[in-house]
């Protein structure tokens, strides 16, 4: 069962349709009115470009806002921003309809260097500001992303962006964070699907207010052939992909799923026309069994 805290709130920002399905709900980031800054909606479900070719990420960003989606995650070290600022250019969107996350990597953490590394980010995204902005690791060996937040807490008190945060970012470097200067971060972006359900990061979110995001939602395919989620698949007469997003979505969770497939980037978004229920639900909490896909945040660097 979602708790008050996981329950995303429909707010009109965020409320974006896809064509034919129902509206992308929006999550309202904890710290949107901080520095005087207006509260920021963020869609629920977006589109990642991780291992996206830079000459193919245009397409790829096109064929997702055709698809109704709307918020857009890339990162400095996918060498796709630029990419994305195709698309995002070409898309006849108004500027105010679109969400775009991009994030500073390792080697640039530090005061002075975040601040040129997001200078440069922006350029390369070809926009004026960004909506979300994230330290991608914590890289606790160089022991930088103090620093590093100030740096984020500097653009965001600039307006340079409308809200700030972390990825990878464990329980003790997120309260780390928070005492060192009391902004606390809008959104952790973390690998979280079935198999890695991350109860005791997310307790600590719901603890400060942070929005979770999840990266590599489906697990890169690892979980789909799971027999109950094939069963749950099945009741609703959707595919395991679908009823993995839906989880999500249930969660509270923020998700932003990668497809270079048209058909199953149309697929993804089409997940608000049915819900689980408290069976499926627990079917699905059964499968956690700290599953790593990717590297572990204490000791990546």
């Amino acid at each position: 069962m979602s708790t008050p805290q996981d329950t995303p709130t429909r707010t009109a920002p965020g409320d974006l349709p896809a064509p034919g399905l129902p509206p992308v709900p929006a999550v309202t980031l904890a710290h949107g009115t901080a520095g005087g800054a207006r509260p920021v909606a963020m869609p629920q479900l977006g589109f990642g470009v991780f291992q996206v070719p830079d000459d193919e990420t245009a397409a790829a960003v096109t064929a997702a806002l055709d698809a109704g989606y709307r918020s857009i995650d890339t990162a400095a070290v996918y060498g796709n921003e630029a990419g994305v600022g195709r698309a995002l250019a070409a898309s006849g969107l108004a500027r105010d309809e679109l969400f775009v996350t991009t994030k500073l990597w390792n080697a640039d953490q530090g005061y002075d260097s975040t601040l040129r590394a997001f200078d440069t980010s922006l350029e390369r995204v070809g926009l004026d500001l960004v909506d979300l902005y994230l330290i991608h690791w914590p890289a606790p060996a160089g022991d930088r992303y103090l620093d590093t937040w100030r740096a984020l807490r500097t653009l965001l008190a600039g307006g340079r962006v409308r809200a700030i945060g972390v990825s990878n970012f464990q329980p003790a470097h997120l309260r780390r964070l928070v005492e060192d200067g009391g902004v606390v971060p809008a959104v952790n972006q973390v690998e979280l699907h079935p198999g890695l359900q991350q109860r005791e990061l997310r307790a600590v979110h719901a603890e400060f207010g942070i929005t979770t995001e999840a990266w590599s939602p489906l697990a890169q395919g690892a979980l789909l052939g799971e027999p109950a989620l094939a069963a749950i698949a099945r009741r609703h007469g959707r595919t395991p992909a679908q009823v993995v997003l839906r989880w999500h979505l249930q969660l509270g969770t923020v998700v932003i799923p990668k497809s270079v497939t048209p058909a199953r980037v149309r697929e993804n978004i089409d997940v608000f026309g049915f819900a689980l229920d408290d069976a499926d639900m627990a079917a699905i909490a059964a499968l956690d069994r700290g599953l790593r896909t990717g590297p572990d945040p204490d000791v990546f660097n």
